[in-house]
């Protein structure tokens, strides 16, 4: 875990991996169980649920309603700041974050949200979110994890 003091903003990658029985979960479940009980600072946007439910579906075999209920559950969560803004500027300023970064436009909205909310750490599984200067960046699984969890998506 990192020696951040948060606030951690979550993305699609590590809430998704929380909710399967991938053998490398561990590593994003302790994260979001530590949010949940409220010992970490915790912002998660609210579409990062729906990229989540997406990525459960689509990737880890997860059915509609299964993935539905996780995360419904997640949702219950009352010590995460969940983040449900989705103003002008907010958008804008994903978008300019994503095309001056050259990453995808979620990442650039998750980026302007741990601006806008003042995170100091993003958690990711993916290192897109190195390129910006405004925050810490927490790859959460090892480059061994990683290989172990393409292997269990069969990549």
């Amino acid at each position: 875990m990192s020696d951040s003091t948060g606030p951690y903003l979550f993305d699609v990658g590590v809430i998704a991996l929380a909710h399967t029985d991938a053998p490398v979960r561990e590593a994003a479940l302790s994260y979001v169980r530590d949010a949940i009980a409220g010992d970490i600072d915790a912002i998660v946007p609210y579409p990062a649920l729906f990229g989540a439910h997406t990525v459960l579906t689509t990737y880890y075999g997860r059915s509609n309603g299964d993935a539905s209920r996780l995360l419904g559950n997640f949702m219950d969560a009352k010590r995460i700041h969940w983040y449900d803004k989705l103003p002008d500027g907010v958008v804008r300023g994903g978008f300019a974050k994503a095309s001056e970064a050259n990453v995808g436009g979620w990442d650039g909205y998750y980026a302007q949200v741990a601006i806008d909310e003042g995170v100091s750490t993003v958690l990711t599984i993916d290192d897109d979110f190195e390129r910006f200067d405004a925050f810490d960046t927490e790859i959460i699984l090892s480059s061994t994890e990683f290989r172990e969890l393409n292997r269990f998506l069969g990549n």
